[in-house]
């Protein structure tokens, strides 16, 4: 494999109601504004939530994760409700292994756009981003066994269970929990 970094592929693409698209310099307040406004729901399976973010860390953040899409290291996409322009959450590519084409996909949605389906629609755009920009050979969403909206996610994404893995991370109080893993495979979902 050649290095990633060579790689061009969209950097915004859009889905029914959503656009997603690469980090830009300048987000830091809306994704503040998002985390602030989320930190209940978000707290208990999202470690970057277990500590409210200022505006300026936020923003670094951005920026950071703007560098990362440029060099391939890690995909975060933003996404924006295509009517409004607002910031409804956040998905994309991680754990990237380019020599497999192996990503997991990680989403997570603003509290006041939950139970409208957008993580789900989401995590289409990026499958489809990832099979036809990418040529992922493999996708995975991984979450706490005990998240059930974000289990119900991957379900209705079509994602394959694979297994649990036991004690694989810490929970928002510090103790083991498990995480689930869901996949889907070139060759046997897509």
């Amino acid at each position: 494999m050649s290095n990633p970094i060579l790689l061009s592929f969209p950097e915004e693409f859009e889905t029914e109601r959503l656009i997603l698209r690469a980090p830009r310099f300048g987000e830091g307040a809306c994704i503040n504004e998002a985390i602030h406004e989320s930190v209940n729901e978000l707290r208990p399976w999202l470690p970057f939530a277990r500590s409210l973010p200022s505006l300026e860390e936020s923003e670094a953040y951005v920026r950071k994760a703007r560098l990362n899409f440029l060099e391939r290291t890690d995909l975060v996409l933003h996404l924006f409700d295509k009517t409004t322009g607002r910031f409804v959450g956040s998905s994309g590519l991680h754990r990237l292994d380019w020599e497999i084409r192996s990503f997991e996909i990680g989403y997570w949605i603003r509290t006041s756009r939950t139970g409208q389906g957008l993580a789900g629609e989401a995590v289409q755009g990026v499958t489809a981003f990832a099979v036809n920009h990418l040529d992922a050979k493999r996708l995975e969403i991984r979450c706490d066994a005990n998240n059930q909206a974000s289990r119900r996610v991957a379900e209705r994404a079509g994602f394959t269970r694979e297994g649990i893995l036991r004690n694989a991370s810490l929970d928002e109080h510090g103790a083991p929990a498990d995480t689930m893993i869901w996949a889907k495979v070139k060759g046997y979902e897509y």
